[in-house]
Parts: C-alpha cells; sequence; structure tokens
C-alpha cells in the first residue's frame, strides 16, 4: 500500500444529523464537539436537528460540517488508520489545518466560524448561486463565462467544472447551457464563493490570521495540499495566511490537486465528513486508487476493516 491521504468535505454535503452517532459512540469525538459547543454554542443542535434552509445558511453550514468532517478522521486514528497527507475541499481546508496540526483543534473552529462569517456578510451582498457543469468543453465554457461574467471556480474532476456568479447571469448562463443540451446542476449553498465577490471576506480573515495572539500557526507534521496552487503549503506563517484566505475568492483546483497527491504516492483517498462527492472525484480523477469514506459508525467499521485487511 501506498501513502493514505484523508479529504475534507465543503459545503454541499450537509445533512441534519451528520456526525451524530460518532458522537455519541467516540469518547474523542464527543470531547470535540462538546469544546467547539462551548465555543459556539448552538452548534450541535444545528448539526443533529437543524432544517435544511438553516444548515445551508453559510455561517451555520462551516462550523457544522468541520466537526462532522473531522470527526471522521479522529475516528480513524483511533483505530488505528492514519493520514500522510491531508487535503480539503474549500472549507474543508481549515478542517485539514487542525488533521495537520498546523493549527490547533480550537484555533482552527474559531477560524472556520470567523470565516463562515465573514463569507455569509459577502454573500448577503450578492445574490449568489453556484451550479456544476457537467462534461463540456472546458475551454469552451471558460470563454462562456467570460461573456456571462460567471466564473468557473471549482475544477473539480475530468468532466465537472463548477461555475459561481450572479444569480441573473447563472440564469443566463443557464438557459444557453440547456440549449447546448450540457447537464448542470445548481448546489445547495448560500453564495457566489470563490469569486472576486468574497474579497471582503477574504481580507478579513487575513486580518485575523495576521493576530499572532489569536492564532499558533505550526509547521504541518504532514503535508497539506491547498486548495488555491493544487501544492503542499509553503513554509513561513506569511505564506501559510496569504494561501489559506486568498483560497476564499479563487479557484479551487481540486482535480490537480488529486493528480499531484497522486504523483506524491497517494493510492489510498478516505473522505471523512457527510456523504461521498470527493470520493467520486477521486474515482474520475485517479484511476485505480482505493476509495473510502467515513461519515458514520457504519462507515467507519467498513473502511477500518478493508484497510487492515489489505494492510
Amino acid at each position: 500500500m501506498g501513502k493514505i491521504a484523508f479529504l475534507f468535505a465543503g459545503q454541499g454535503s450537509q445533512y441534519a444529523g451528520m456526525g451524530k452517532d460518532l458522537y455519541e459512540n467516540i469518547p474523542e469525538v464527543k470531547s470535540l464537539f462538546d469544546s467547539a459547543e462551548g465555543i459556539r454554542p448552538g452548534t450541535l443542535t444545528q448539526m443533529f436537528s437543524g432544517t435544511e434552509e438553516e444548515l445551508k445558511k453559510t455561517e451555520n453550514t462551516q462550523p457544522c460540517l468541520f466537526l462532522a468532517d473531522y470527526a471522521g478522521a479522529i475516528a480513524l486514528e483511533k483505530n488505528g488508520i492514519k493520514a500522510d497527507a491531508v487535503a480539503g475541499f474549500s472549507l474543508g481546508e481549515v478542517v485539514a489545518m487542525a488533521a495537520s496540526k498546523t493549527l490547533s483543534t480550537d484555533e482552527a473552529f474559531k477560524l472556520v466560524c470567523k470565516r463562515g462569517k465573514l463569507m455569509q456578510t459577502a454573500s448577503e451582498k450578492v445574490d449568489g448561486v453556484m451550479i456544476a457543469v457537467m462534461r463540456m468543453d472546458k475551454e469552451e465554457l471558460i470563454q462562456l463565462c467570460k461573456e456571462y461574467e460567471v466564473y468557473p471556480v471549482n475544477f473539480n474532476c475530468p468532466g465537472q467544472i463548477v461555475v459561481s456568479g450572479k444569480a441573473e447571469n447563472i440564469e443566463r448562463l443557464k438557459e444557453v447551457l440547456t440549449e447546448k443540451k450540457v447537464r448542470f446542476v445548481q448546489l445547495a449553498v448560500g453564495g457566489a464563493f470563490h469569486t472576486p465577490y468574497m474579497a471582503e471576506a477574504s481580507k478579513g480573515l487575513k486580518e485575523e490570521l495576521e493576530s499572532e495572539k489569536l492564532y499558533n500557526i505550526n509547521k504541518p507534521y504532514i503535508s497539506i495540499y491547498a486548495n488555491k496552487t493544487a501544492k503542499p503549503y509553503p513554509d513561513g506563517r506569511e505564506k501559510v495566511v496569504e494561501t489559506l484566505t486568498e483560497q476564499i475568492s479563487n479557484s479551487v483546483k481540486w482535480e490537480e490537486t488529486l493528480t499531484n497527491m497522486a504523483q506524491d504516492g497517494v493510492d489510498t483517498f478516505i473522505e471523512c465528513g457527510p456523504g461521498k462527492t470527493l470520493s467520486g472525484f477521486v474515482k474520475r480523477t485517479i484511476p485505480g486508487a482505493k476509495i473510502y469514506n467515513v461519515s458514520d459508525l457504519d462507515s467507519l467499521k467498513l473502511t477500518t476493516e478493508e484497510l487492515k485487511n489489505n494492510a
């Protein structure tokens, strides 16, 4: 077996009840969740019984998903499965910060709460929408985006690019895609993320992180791959802050990230958190990769048993 990577899910994968059975059965997960509840009261109620609309609100989605994602990694580590590298999709990158010990767990949770609020505020200033466009020529789509003043933001895997922008412009693009018989799916997110409309949120998060009294940024003990560059994080506090904060208003190079991880020896990818979206991206990007996911006790048991049997 080659290297193992933990992948952390992003917005759109949330659902009420996520992480609940891990919380109830794994003491380390319970400790994480209870500590977070002390920092942000009401988080567990939102996670376990929040409405779809409540969980879709960015300032709620991000702290809730942070915990659900990180719970998967903690559960795996308790069962003797450790990562050689980590990457997180959008907000999942903050989870990767905690998993790589770049930030302490409490610091990472506080940061994701701040990130969610900043992005919520920015999203309220623009009626934004994101759609996943399937199986369209990349260059043709990029040209259409320029024409309709929207942005190709998430390069997920071969044949899937997410486009983000103002709702009115996205609607115009949808009409063209429909005429061209190109399939698209609207995402369950609350803003035009990873676009210049998030510049204010990016600036605010940078100001937050620049306070050394609030956040101690450590050298990661394992490789953490950045959305913005698709490469391992650079050394030095200033470069780490720049890479993490500029991610908010820049494209997510996920397909390239997975390719780089595979080239660096990763052949086993474990998605931590709700859903199997990232697992699907791996399947379409890295042929022959071993792919698992951990979102609850059943998937944890299945993953750990298969990995130990294949060791």
